[in-house]
């Protein structure tokens, strides 16, 4: 349906169609002073073809760094950061395209202050004077964290929570919670990613799909984020972080049987025994075993040397334990480490955390890539969090954005510990939840590998038109559907 002349991160995530076509020389763009990427409809029936354009990676790569410059940015009210070309190199660089270019939309600077632009010319094509695909990584990874943040205190935040490992083994928990609560007062002053729920990168791709549908003058066709019918996820997880909570599984357990739910357990591999009885009595009720690291000391995704020196361990026990999903202990993380751990999948991001002692979020509800290691964002608030860090009463938290997410066809991926559910607000608010969306047949009750074996099968997939109707190519052309984006919305 589409040909561009470079990768479109966004239709690779949305799996629209389209072909990788090198511009030609001839063709006009290849002349200008930038790396100008081209999208544009293969056929339109009512005008003549228009096309989008943007900024390549190779541009802020290759030009001096004032000319395009790394920042967080407001588009259409919602946040991105990346390399934005300022309207005042724009307007020279589209003097090259001809076609009387003009600015149509503001993008403005952390200050507010109009910087750049959207601009359209008289033919209706678009130029977006940023990467797309760079905006996107940015969120995913938590580097757009880098942008606002100096050296500085980058490094002494690294000191600080290193410090803060080293020294908890000591610490009483009534102290431990006493600092969390009073290191909230911090946290809260953090303008993004907003809590409880952070839109901008999801109100980016509907910004982008919904003028893209309008360029080609026609829907645009991307397979569905969930199998068969269902229209959001549902995902239920433990991290089991002490002997404490191995022998009190029982009580987020028997809420699950109860109401017909399975779940995903990971255990700490050597911080208490782990019999393998209990690991075939959870896969025999169709439940998952995880790894939650080796020690739970603030170690295992430590120094690189020393999670080499683990990794083997951590190997292993996967491998008896048939687990194919990691969640790293505290959700300690860092983007160019998760994939070297080897497994499947990773769930250690949240979507948006700023309570946590590494705060920040991927802000995105669905599941994503990092390399070839499926990252399931952790989407609902904690329940350490909630109940012991924040002080809520009850799970109204919970509730309410479990809905948003419903809304939005997501994923809601719960975080509950057994380690705290003899407290009555874990246990309650587990079961409120649980309860309200029993009978729910939108939502797929789900485990992580299942999300993150279908997430391949959707990336491995392919739409394509056999002259009447659009079908699904590949792996997920069993329980996948088409769906559209128009310039209604998406």
């Amino acid at each position: 349906m589409f040909e561009a002349s470079h990768p479109f991160a966004l239709f690779d995530y949305f799996r629209v169609p389209y072909e990788v076509r090198p511009l030609q020389h001839a063709e006009g763009y290849i002349d200008a002073p930038i790396s100008v990427c081209r999208l544009c409809p293969l056929e339109r029936s009512d005008r003549a073809q228009r096309s989008l354009l943007w900024l390549g990676a190779g541009a802020y790569s290759t030009t001096p760094r004032p000319t395009y410059r790394l920042g967080r940015y407001q588009l259409q009210g919602c946040t991105l950061f990346g390399h934005v070309a300022p309207d005042s190199a724009v307007s020279t660089m589209l003097q090259q395209l001809g076609h009387s270019w003009r600015p149509v939309d503001p993008i403005l600077d952390a200050d507010a202050r109009p910087v750049a632009s959207i601009w359209m010319d008289r033919d209706g094509n678009v130029f977006l004077p940023f990467d797309p695909g760079e905006v996107m990584n940015q969120f995913w990874s938590e580097n757009y964290q880098n942008i606002e943040r100096s050296p500085l205190i980058a490094a002494g935040r690294a000191v600080m929570l290193r410090g803060y490992y080293l020294a908890r083994p000591a610490m009483s928990r009534h102290l431990q919670l006493r600092l969390r609560r009073a290191f909230t007062r911090i946290q809260a002053r953090a303008t993004f990613p907003r809590w409880p729920i952070e839109d901008s990168l999801h109100d980016l791709y509907k910004w982008l799909l919904v003028l893209v549908a309008e360029l080609a003058g026609r829907p645009v066709p991307y397979i569905d984020l969930w199998p068969g019918d269902r229209s959001w996820a549902l995902v239920l997880t433990h991290d089991v972080e002490t002997s404490t909570g191995y022998r009190d599984m029982h009580l987020l357990r028997d809420i699950e049987r109860e109401l017909g739910y399975s779940s995903s357990w990971n255990f700490v591999a050597l911080r208490y025994h782990v019999h393998a009885e209990t690991v075939r009595a959870l896969q025999e009720e169709g439940c998952e075993i995880g790894v939650h690291g080796l020690l739970h000391d603030g170690h295992d995704l430590g120094p690189t040397r020393l999670m080499k020196k683990r990794l083997p361990a951590m190997r292993a026990y996967a491998a008896q334990w048939n687990a194919v999903g990691f969640r790293s202990p505290a959700t300690q993380r860092a983007w160019e480490l998760m994939p070297k751990l080897g497994f499947e999948y990773d769930s250690s991001y949240s979507d948006t955390d700023p309570y946590e002692p590494q705060p920040g979020g991927c802000c995105t509800y669905l599941p994503y890539f990092n390399e070839n290691m499926v990252e399931l964002p952790i989407t609902l608030p904690q329940d350490h969090t909630m109940f012991f860090v924040l002080q809520e009463s009850d799970a109204d938290h919970w509730l309410h954005k479990a809905q948003q997410l419903r809304a939005r066809h997501a994923m809601v991926l719960v975080l509950t510990h057994p380690d705290y559910a003899r407290d009555a607000r874990v246990t309650d608010g587990y079961r409120r939840l649980l309860n309200t969306f029993q009978g729910d047949d939108t939502v797929w009750h789900a485990l992580p590998k299942d999300v993150a074996a279908w997430w391949r099968k959707r990336s491995a997939s392919t739409i394509c038109h056999d002259g009447e109707s659009w079908t699904i190519e590949g792996p997920a052309s069993i329980d996948g559907r088409v769906r559209f984006a128009t310039a209604d919305g998406f």
